[in-house]
């Protein structure tokens, strides 16, 4: 599984692929109201990591408030 970031028109967003098929792609911050992307580049790579994992444990890559917040992602 590999994860890379890509430029958004107002930041950063990322994407999980898994044998060159995109899985994931996510150009806004999930779980808030606003509609934006992420701040850095290296914001983007810490929720796309985040969901790996999670993926590789078969959970939901559903990603809380509270982990943005744990992850110190700037909303």
């Amino acid at each position: 599984m590999r994860t890379a970031s890509f430029k958004t028109s107002s930041g950063w967003g990322y994407t999980i692929a898994y044998k060159e098929k995109v899985l994931i792609k996510q150009s806004v911050i999930p779980v808030i109201s606003d509609t934006k992307s992420f701040k850095t580049e290296d914001d983007a790579l810490k929720v796309a990591d985040l969901v790996k994992q999670k993926l590789k444990q078969n959970l939901s890559p559903t990603v809380t408030k509270n982990e943005l917040i744990l992850l110190k992602i700037k909303l």
